[in-house]
């Protein structure tokens, strides 16, 4: 069977969905992938055999809808070109126009909810435009996957999928073979929590540096590292300047975006993601997978990944003073209790986020569709 995965940008496809190409292609199936080209196109490298086909009016945080049309017809014309005899959409935007174009060409179509992001943190016009094309677009799709339990309840709540069509799955899994386990080579014993990800305020980036400053205040030697880069196209990213006065400030230590984030993980104590919304946050299941502690929001998606006083701590959203006193909880963990809670997460992670084990159930998902 020919395959084609759309997604809004390749840093997508290099980032989450490798376990799913993996799986396609050991059962066989030619995969194509269709987003817009960007520098993670390297991950074709690997998969030599893949055709890549770029798009070039899908603009991730536009809100214009001229645009938008362009996209459907440049689905359409990419669709017809490849020949699909199903098409996996992933985020907002494919999932939307992808489904209309799939419907147009005829081709089977499923759609996977990457997490529902600021078109539903935020109330207002956009959330509400957002609803009412899924609500209008989802019946197209034989299948609309979720990467959590509360996105799939708010779209059957809210009525923009019918009960039964939708799936929920436990996010886009971790590699367990590449996150796993390390001793910290860190001769000091101070305490690190770190943020990664990129700097919105939608992810908790704000509460996380109100609470260092607080914490800080309490006991100097506590360290806060931050590690990813600005996103200026998105609607709730920081500036430049704001984040220049909180390292000035030396309320945190901002170490840039890195691809490969194993190292800061390793050498830190507990990874902290404040996040408003996720799907299952990758930053957390990550770290839990090399054995750290963790601390997110009690928000969907976020609480699936944590149990409390056992791989980790919740604290409220939008709350610096909860997100203080859950990282006040962990520092009076002692070692062996901070080990233990590592160990606990790594073993969920490799009982529920493997991504294989993702990858698995979105393939059985695929294989047992409606006719």
């Amino acid at each position: 069977m020919r395959i084609a995965l759309v997604a809004n940008s390749t840093w997508n496809i290099y980032n989450f969905r490798q376990n799913i190409i993996n799986k396609l292609l050991e059962e066989g199936h030619e995969v194509t992938v269709i987003a817009p080209v960007d520098e993670y196109l390297e991950y074709k490298e690997k998969y030599p055999g893949i055709n890549h086909f770029g798009l070039k009016t899908l603009g991730r945080d536009s809100t214009n809808p001229f645009r938008d049309f362009l996209l459907i017809l440049e689905l359409i014309r990419r669709y017809s070109q490849v020949k699909p005899d199903l098409i996996i959409h992933y985020t907002n935007k494919p999932n939307i126009y992808g489904a209309i174009a799939a419907r147009i060409k005829r081709i089977d179509s499923v759609a996977i909810v990457t997490g529902l992001g600021y078109p539903f943190i935020h109330s207002g016009f956009i959330q509400k435009i957002t609803s009412f094309l899924y609500k209008m677009t989802t019946g197209f799709h034989k299948r609309v996957i979720f990467e959590n339990i509360a996105d799939r309840e708010l779209f059957e709540q809210r009525n923009i999928i019918k009960n039964g069509k939708g799936i929920s799955i436990k996010g886009c899994g971790v590699d367990v073979g590449f996150y796993k386990p390390q001793k910290r080579r860190s001769s000091e014993d101070s305490i690190v929590f770190t943020f990664i990800g990129r700097l919105l305020y939608d992810k908790g980036i704000k509460e996380f540096v109100e609470a260092a400053q607080v914490i800080k205040r309490e006991n100097k030697s506590i360290k806060f590292w931050v590690v990813g880069d600005l996103d200026p196209d998105n609607p709730a990213a920081i500036d430049k300047d704001k984040l220049a006065n909180w390292v000035n400030r030396e309320f945190i230590e901002y170490h840039g975006f890195h691809r490969d984030v194993r190292k800061f993980i390793k050498e830190s104590s507990c990874i902290v993601l404040p996040s408003y919304r996720e799907a299952i946050p990758r930053t957390i299941t990550e770290g839990m997978a090399m054995g750290k502690p963790v601390i997110t929001t009690n928000v969907a998606g976020c609480r699936e990944a944590v149990e409390e006083n056992k791989n980790g701590f919740l604290a409220e959203a939008k709350s610096s003073s909860s997100l203080a006193e859950a990282m006040r909880k962990f520092i009076a963990l002692s070692p062996l209790q901070a080990s233990e809670m590592g160990a606990y997460g790594r073993q969920k992670v490799l009982n529920e986020f493997d991504d294989r084990k993702i990858a698995n159930s979105i393939y059985e998902i695929i294989s047992n569709l409606p006719s």
